[in-house]
């Protein structure tokens, strides 16, 4: 087992927390202004549209997501990535199950209690 430091975090050792409705939420890593989070999506999981003040970069690990962002879809699969600006709307659904990578800017409060 890896010990944690103020700069390193191993995904052994990190927290998985679940979300419910088939949705997962791994920190990866963040400070007041930049936050990356691995979210796990279940086959069929919805992240239900919503806006945040945050900018937002998501990138495709693994999987398809049906994603919409401020009423256009696509579809993205492993590899891709998409940005979303503050205050627009966005959601995905995923068809096969996946992992998303999702940096946010500044960090998400909610996501961390502050």
């Amino acid at each position: 087992m890896n010990k944690q430091s103020e700069h390193f975090l191993f995904g052994n050792d990190t927290p998985i927390e679940d979300l419910g409705n088939g949705l997962k939420r791994q920190m990866l890593g963040f400070n007041h202004e930049l936050m990356a989070v691995k979210v796990f999506f279940d086959k069929g999981a919805e992240g239900y549209t919503h806006k945040h003040r945050h900018s937002q970069v998501t990138y495709v690990e693994s999987g398809e997501f049906h994603f919409s962002i401020d009423g256009e879809m696509k579809i993205l699969k492993a590899g891709d990535s998409c940005l979303i600006p503050p205050h627009v709307e966005h959601g995905a659904v995923c068809p096969t199950g996946g992992v998303l990578i999702d940096t946010f800017s500044p960090a998400r409060e909610d996501f961390v209690g502050e």
